[in-house]
């Protein structure tokens, strides 16, 4: 076996472990409750799942989706939001190779479906993700030099990262207060600013406009299909979050070919 081919099964075995923990913080951190004791149980019967009925969407496959305790159904996002993180960890391992910025893009990937799933239900983004997720996309800026490609020394590149997140930052604020001087409501909620700062972090300034035009681009598109579909109108809330999520996730692994095809039409 070569070692890439070994690299990339570790990375997927791992990504499915992951998001198999990703599962428990997207329920239980909006809950206010521990990510790690108690065990994980059943929500239908509150029996505890044993080891060898919690392996990643394996399990879910030999228990046919259902309780072994008490035979209700075992909702299929489970497995789902496994598979998606081994398959993101897998592509960022396929992406940057046997490399730091490997590490920093699965962390980064993690941080985005855990923030995108919380929105989708509960409409929030925790600061207790937000705020460590801008931290860490300015510390690993020297391991991936994404935000300041070429910079010369640590404190150069954690600057780019700053300079992100604050594009970042600074945009959905200037939307956030023209709304509010024009409408005298919020318009969004202050966790899109510093989620996009998060990405900024990561990604740099040019991320922040790849993520922020495709999480705006497919939230419309969703947007006038669920208007079209249920009724509504323009005051009708989507969780944003969920398509800067999206977006953050092309940028990592096309943004440069995005910015590239756009700098050749100019």
């Amino acid at each position: 076996m070569s070692l890439e081919l070994l690299f990339g099964c570790y990375a997927t075995i791992l990504g499915l472990i992951v998001g198999s923990y990703l599962n428990v913080v997207i329920y239980r951190l909006p809950l206010g409750i521990s990510t790690v004791l108690p065990r994980s149980r059943c929500p239908a019967c509150g029996a505890a799942i044993r080891a060898w009925d919690n392996l990643p969407v394996i399990s879910f496959l030999l228990l046919r989706g259902r309780c072994r305790a008490c035979g209700a159904a075992i909702s299929p996002r489970y497995p789902l939001i496994e598979g998606a993180t081994g398959l993101l960890f897998l592509g960022s391992f396929l992406r940057f190779g046997i490399a730091w910025a490997a590490v920093a893009g699965a962390v980064f990937c993690a941080l985005m479906v855990t923030l995108a799933m919380i929105d989708l239900d509960h409409m929030i983004l925790p600061d207790v993700l937000t705020w460590p997720g801008v931290a860490a996309g300015i510390l690993l800026q020297p391991l991936t030099g994404w935000a300041s490609p070429g910079a010369a020394g640590p404190w150069r590149a954690m600057a780019g990262g700053a300079l992100g997140a604050a594009v970042g930052a600074g945009i959905l604020l200037a939307v956030w207060g023209g709304w509010y001087l024009l409408r005298h409501e919020e318009g969004m909620g202050l966790g899109d600013v510093k989620m996009l700062a998060a990405i900024g972090a990561f990604l740099g300034w040019r991320g922040v406009l790849v993520s922020l035009f495709l999480g705006a681009l497919s939230g419309a598109v969703v947007g006038l299909m669920v208007m079209a579909w249920r009724g509504g109108d323009l005051k009708s809330k989507l969780p944003f979050g969920t398509f800067l999520a999206l977006g953050g996730l092309i940028a990592l692994f096309a943004g440069q070919w995005i910015v590239a095809a756009y700098a050749r039409l100019l």
